[in-house]
Order: structure tokens, then sequence, then C-alpha cells
């Protein structure tokens, strides 16, 4: 894992959980923009997720996971200031399955196109669910065309390599169970204050579930935001820092309820 300081003194400690088929560096933009803002940032690639790692097929255990995002926030509770995480796709549900079944020691929570529900699956893979082999390859068949309209975000090709979405059969079949189970759960997530976010065109997940799943939330504190025209990746998009701003604004809301002085 890797952390960036703060432009001056930080007033809290942001902990980024990324996507499947993606690594932090995707962030770049995002976690100069927390920079600037007054922020240090702790972020770092999923298991099987690094560059170095391009080319395999995920076989990652969803354990480990959690225990990867459990340790970044750990890093950020050894700071002197307040830790929000902020997760986005499938980091977002592996911060709502953590949520549901342990304390999370945070200030507030930011989940952005949460994986609880997707609408778009392998080609053929619910005909081949119950005969697939936990070590066939499959191809999830993502490309960054689906994730955000910004022309810069894009590679100059377009293959579903270049989002790595090529899995094993046993990494899918635990996906839809960890989804499951996760939007499924009664129990409600320990009372943080929560942002969640979705782009209206997402053509990975089904934003109503989400938004339902926010609802049945027992908390004290939760906001919910739709981007109307925007896609799965929102803080790609070309109308990213108008969704910056509305995270920061969340952000200072949470320290200004915990005592700190925000200066805008």
């Amino acid at each position: 894992m890797w952390k960036w300081e703060a432009d001056g003194q930080a007033k809290a400690v942001i902990v980024i959980v990324h996507n499947a088929y993606e690594d932090h560096q995707r962030y770049a933009w995002l976690i100069q923009q927390l920079r600037i803002s007054g922020f240090d940032v702790i972020t770092g690639d999923l298991p099987g997720h690094s560059p170095e790692e391009k080319g395999n097929p995920h076989e990652e255990t969803f354990d480990s996971y959690k225990e990867f995002a459990k340790k970044m926030i750990d890093a950020g509770l050894k700071e002197s200031v307040p830790v929000i995480v902020l997760a986005h796709g499938l980091g977002a549900t592996v911060m709502i399955h953590l949520l549901q079944r342990h304390r999370i020691e945070c200030a507030g929570l930011i989940i952005s196109s949460p994986w609880l529900s997707l609408i778009h699956h392998p080609p053929k893979f619910s005909s081949m669910l119950t005969r697939l082999a936990s070590s066939m390859k499959l191809d999830h068949g993502v490309t960054y065309d689906m994730l955000t309209k910004n022309m810069d975000e894009r590679p100059k090709t377009r293959h579903a390599s270049d989002v790595r979405s090529v899995v094993t059969g046993g990494w899918y079949k635990e996906l839809t169970s960890f989804m499951k189970s996760t939007l499924q759960n009664e129990k409600s997530i320990q009372d943080v204050p929560l942002l969640v976010q979705t782009g209206g065109e997402d053509r990975m997940t089904d934003t109503a579930e989400s938004k339902k799943w926010m609802k049945r939330q027992n908390l004290s504190e939760f906001q919910y935001k739709e981007w109307r025209h925007l896609y799965h990746d929102i803080y790609h998009e070309p109308e990213r820092d108008e969704v910056f701003l509305y995270t920061k604004s969340f952000i200072d809301n949470v320290l200004r309820s915990l005592g700190y002085v925000i200066e805008n």
C-alpha cells in the first residue's frame, strides 16, 4: 500500500478501496484532488490486481480483499486525524460486507456504484453456471467504453484485456455469492455517516438495488446522489470535478460534526 500526504496540515485520512479489474493508479487524479484539499490518502492494489500480475485470471479469495481493506484502514488509524473510507464498485461491496459483520473504526463511508446486483454478466454465463469448473477461465467482457465516457481515461486499445476482466469460474461464483449475501443481509451496517453515489447510466450495476439497500440501513446520517448522465466510474467521468466537490462537501460536514473547524 502507499500513502500520499496532504498539502499542508492533514484534516483527515482518506482510504481508497478500488474496484475489480483495475489498480490504484487509475485514481491518480482523485488522489491529487484530495491532497490539494488537505487530506492524506492511503490506498493500494487489491490482491491479484497489481500491474505486475497483468495477464493472470483473477482467482483471489474475497476474504483476501477484506483483509487488505482492513490493513489499509488500520494504517490510517495510526494517524492523529479521522479516517474516512472511499470505496468504489466491488471495493464498495467489500466495505459494506465488512461493516455488516465487524466494527470498523472510521468516521465516515463514501461508496460509489457498489456491486450489489450486476446487470452486465459474462456472455452465456447463466446457461453454464452449474457446469462451470472452478479453474476454467471466464471473460466478464468489461471494457472502458462501458465504464466511462471520458476519452482521456480510455487506452489506445479498447479490448476487455485492458480492464483485466478475465477470471476463473470459482472467482465468479464466489462473486455472485458475495454480492447476494451482502445485498440480502438484513443487518444494518454500523452507524457511520454514509454517502452513496451512483451513475444514472451505469452499464454494470442495478442502481435501483443500491438505493433500496441504502434505505434499509438504520443510520443517523446518510445521503444518496444519482448523477443522472454518468456511467459506472463516476470519478473518471468528464463531470468528475462536480462529483469531487460533492464528495468533499460530505467529508467536510463529517469533520464539522466531529468538532473540526473547516475553512472553505
